[in-house]
């Protein structure tokens, strides 16, 4: 990490891993229903919540389980922006090299983090995301994030295997909401990690 990176990753309290401090003591963005952003969305979809791609002429639409939201990935032959506004998602246009589809993207919001461990999204990040459809049921996804203002080499991740859910299947109305998070809270972190609530 950049010095920057790191005192951002230092002011990070995340709730889970080797670093997790009690639940009402962490200050991840998701405990108060922040948008996840890119690729954190992508990492809690692999592991957790199901995704739906939606396939049109001039975009794919990535739908996620988590919070009821949707990243457009436009692929009408449009150019990334050279200078965006910084958007949760981000903003992405996507490509057909042979079989793989090619994702890039740029125009990060600093106020998300790459994961639940609490590593720092910067606003130069760029995300590259190719995905493969090995068969029927199975696709492959490999990101390579580049952010030069917080880490000093570019970022390559392991091979990310995502399977077809079986027919019929339906995404599920799974918001984040303030106010039944604020309860959870109340409920649940804050006394797990001794804050006592008034």
């Amino acid at each position: 990490m950049t010095p920057w990176g790191k005192a951002r990753f230092d002011a990070a309290k995340p709730v889970y891993g080797p670093r997790a401090v009690p639940g009402g003591l962490g200050n991840d963005p998701m405990s108060t229903c922040d948008p996840l952003g890119m690729p954190r969305n992508l990492f809690l979809e692999v592991s957790i919540y199901p995704m739906e791609l939606v396939q049109t002429p001039d975009r794919v639409i990535q739908f996620f389980e988590w919070a009821h939201s949707y990243r457009v990935i436009w692929t009408d032959g449009r150019e990334l922006p050279k200078d965006p506004d910084p958007q949760w998602m981000g903003y992405s246009v996507g490509k057909w090299e042979g079989d793989i589809f090619v994702v890039k993207s740029l125009g990060f919001d600093e106020r998300t983090w790459l994961d639940h461990f609490g590593n720092p999204v910067s606003d130069d990040m760029t995300l590259e995301e190719r995905y493969h459809r090995v068969d029927r049921d199975t696709l492959e996804v490999n990101m390579t994030i580049q952010a030069p203002k917080a880490y000093t080499k570019p970022w390559v991740s392991e091979k990310k295997i995502l399977k077809l859910a079986p027919p019929k299947t339906e995404i599920q109305e799974l918001f984040c909401v303030p106010s039944e998070e604020q309860r959870f809270n109340k409920l649940v972190r804050d006394p797990g990690s001794g804050i006592v609530n008034k």
